[in-house]
C-alpha cells in the first residue's frame, strides 16, 4: 500500500509518500503566507521526483485541522480533488493527533496550538495516547489550570506558548503517523471538511 500524507494546518507543508512502512519522500517546510501558492506545486514536485503520480497513490490521509484557517483549506482541497477525481480512498485526522502520537513523550501528552487573544487548541493524552481531553478551543488559563492538576506532561508545540517551560517542538514523524491512522474508516471525499473547532472571525463577528 502506497499512502499520501498531506498537513497544511499551520505554515508548514508537512507532506509524504509512505509505502510499506519506509518513507519514500517527505517535505517538512515553513512557506509562511506563501504556503497557498507552494503546497500543490511542491507536492506535484515530490511525486515527479519519485516517478510516480497521484493515481499510484492507494490511500490519502489529509491533516482536517484545527490550526490556520487558509492553511487547512489548502491541504484539504488539495486531498479532496486527489480523491475525487481519481477515485483514491481517503480518510482524515486531526492536527492534534498528528502532535500527540509523534511525541515519545513518557508523560502527559498536551499539543497546543496558539489560537490568539489567549485560546489555544489543545488536548491532552496520557503517555499511553488515551485521551485525558478531547480537542478543544480553550482559555490559556483554564487549560493551565486544568494541567497543574497532573504529576508530569509535556507540551507540544512550535508555537511561543507562555506560561510553560517543557515545551516539545513539534516535529512530525509522519511515518508513526500514517501506520498509525492508515486504517481509520475512508470518508466520502465530500464529506471531509475543515475543524476549525470555533467560528472564524467573520462568523464571529455576525453574532
Amino acid at each position: 500500500m502506497r499512502y499520501l500524507y498531506i498537513d497544511t494546518s499551520s505554515s508548514y507543508l508537512y507532506t509524504a509518500i509512505v509505502e510499506d512502512n519506509s518513507i519514500i519522500a517527505e517535505i517538512k517546510k515553513d512557506y509562511g503566507q506563501k504556503l497557498s501558492e507552494k503546497a500543490l506545486p511542491e507536492i506535484v514536485s515530490m511525486f515527479d521526483e519519485n516517478s510516480l503520480t497521484a493515481k499510484d497513490i492507494d490511500k490519502i490521509i489529509v491533516v482536517s485541522g484545527p490550526g490556520s484557517f487558509t492553511g487547512i483549506r489548502i491541504g484539504i482541497t488539495i486531498a479532496k480533488v486527489y480523491a475525487w477525481s481519481l477515485k483514491i480512498p481517503i480518510t482524515s485526522i486531526s492536527s492534534i493527533e498528528a502532535m500527540m502520537i509523534s511525541s515519545d513523550a513518557d508523560t502527559y501528552k498536551v499539543p497546543m496550538l496558539d489560537a490568539r487573544r489567549k485560546y489555544v487548541y489543545t488536548g491532552i493524552y496520557d503517555k499511553n495516547n488515551n485521551v485525558i481531553h478531547e480537542p478543544s478551543y480553550i482559555k490559556l488559563e483554564d487549560i493551565n489550570n486544568e494541567l497543574k492538576e497532573l504529576d508530569n506532561y509535556t507540551i507540544i508545540s512550535n508555537d511561543k506558548i507562555t506560561g510553560f517551560d517543557n515545551i516539545e517542538k513539534y516535529d512530525p514523524n509522519i511515518l508513526k503517523i500514517v501506520e498509525t491512522y492508515k486504517d481509520r474508516k475512508n470518508i466520502n471525499p465530500h464529506a471531509i471538511n475543515p475543524e476549525y473547532l470555533k467560528l472564524t472571525e467573520a462568523e464571529e463577528s455576525k453574532l
